[in-house]
């Protein structure tokens, strides 16, 4: 008897397991993929360590989340720079002085100030009611039109006009010259790939992968005394009040031996309409590496159906009322605890997952 089932060996799956064994629990961690990881996995090709699922960069601003990483991995000096490309000009990201001066050709901060001022005039919105609006009253239409639209059409799969005001309220816009996308402290990859973290805290548990919870359910659910769920909390209540929507991405890996360096940044956004895909990621650049090929993936959004694996929530009003009513049942539940993203119905970053599983963790184990 098991004191923990584990189901995902993501990051929220590996934190409570490490957490639960550091305090003498039991646990047996399960995944129905090939490896332990979840999305943070990466996959080692040709010497350079693959992001499988996308880039993942780790960020935070809270000190206790960074120290507690660094005891299971040495992080480098990555810092996410990103570029965008509209119709092969180049800006760069976040939107600064940089990406106002390649746009327009001003050099001071009140002269870009003035131009976006003078774009959200003209647009005459007031209380923006969707993306669209939302983001021309935050940096004007020229931004949006090159930069924001074709990129958030393609990811979401809708027209901007269809889609919440507040997916994009969070974008960041600097009137200085810099290209750090994030505003926090700390920032980096650990060296090696997000599997060193992962293998550690992990070690020394009992971790079965390609297991189904759903085809060995009962099994499963007789064999512990608690349950850790991070899959699909609708999937879990078998769809009761109905599915809860998502949107996937799909990758093509592909190595390129005629060249060690093929874009020069590892992100390139490619936010015109008629690209396929919404970037090209170059995973050597993460790591500095220096291998005489490279490897490039580029990432296509495409709709969620069963099958594919569940990337994104559609938090807009219809699934968040859905997730409520699913919450309502995991509350209920003395003997399992919901998390991540995929039992939580919430997109988070990395940072958030681990402080959202030790959250848990000592809530219920004790601090």
């Amino acid at each position: 008897m098991y004191d923990y089932l584990i189901v995902g060996a993501g990051l929220f799956g590996a934190v409570f397991a490490y957490e639960a064994r550091q305090r003498g629990k039991r646990c047996l961690v399960i995944d129905k993929r090939e490896h332990a990881g979840g999305n943070v996995y990466t996959e080692h090709i040709e010497g350079i360590n693959v992001h499988k699922y996308g880039a993942h960069i780790f960020h935070t601003n809270s000190k206790p989340i960074w120290d507690y990483v660094h005891q299971f991995a040495e992080f480098n000096r990555y810092t996410n720079a990103p570029l965008a490309n509209y119709r092969e000009e180049l800006y760069n990201l976040p939107f600064n002085m940089n990406t106002f001066h390649q746009l327009w050709g001003v050099v001071r901060p009140e002269e870009a100030k003035q131009r976006i001022e003078e774009q959200r005039q003209a647009a005459g919105i007031t209380d923006p009611q969707n993306l669209e609006e939302q983001a021309i009253s935050l940096v004007g239409t020229d931004i949006y039109e090159k930069l924001i639209k074709g990129y958030t059409e393609k990811q979401w799969g809708r027209s901007a006009r269809d889609l919440p005001a507040f997916i994009i309220k969070r974008l960041p816009v600097r009137f200085t010259y810099d290209n750090n996308y994030f505003n926090d402290q700390y920032q980096g990859i650990p060296k090696g790939g997000y599997n060193v973290i992962i293998d550690k805290m992990l070690e020394g548990i009992e971790v079965r992968l390609q297991v189904d919870f759903f085809e060995q359910r009962e099994e499963l659910v007789k064999s512990a005394k608690k349950m850790v769920f991070t899959g699909m909390i609708d999937q879990y209540y078998d769809y009761r009040y109905g599915v809860l929507e998502y949107r996937s991405l799909q990758f093509e890996t592909k190595f390129l031996s005629w060249t060690g360096n093929y874009q020069g940044n590892a992100v390139v956004n490619y936010t015109d309409r008629q690209t396929p895909y919404t970037r090209v990621i170059e995973h050597k650049h993460f790591e500095f590496g220096t291998q005489a090929g490279t490897v490039i993936t580029e990432e296509y959004p495409t709709e969620w159906k069963p099958g594919l694996e569940p990337y994104y929530p559609i938090n807009d009003e219809k699934n968040n009322e859905i997730y409520k009513q699913y919450k309502a049942l995991a509350d209920q539940e003395s003997d399992v605890i919901f998390g991540g993203r995929l039992g939580g119905y919430k997109y988070y970053d990395m940072h958030q997952v681990i402080a959202e599983a030790l959250t848990a963790a000592g809530r219920e184990l004790g601090k």
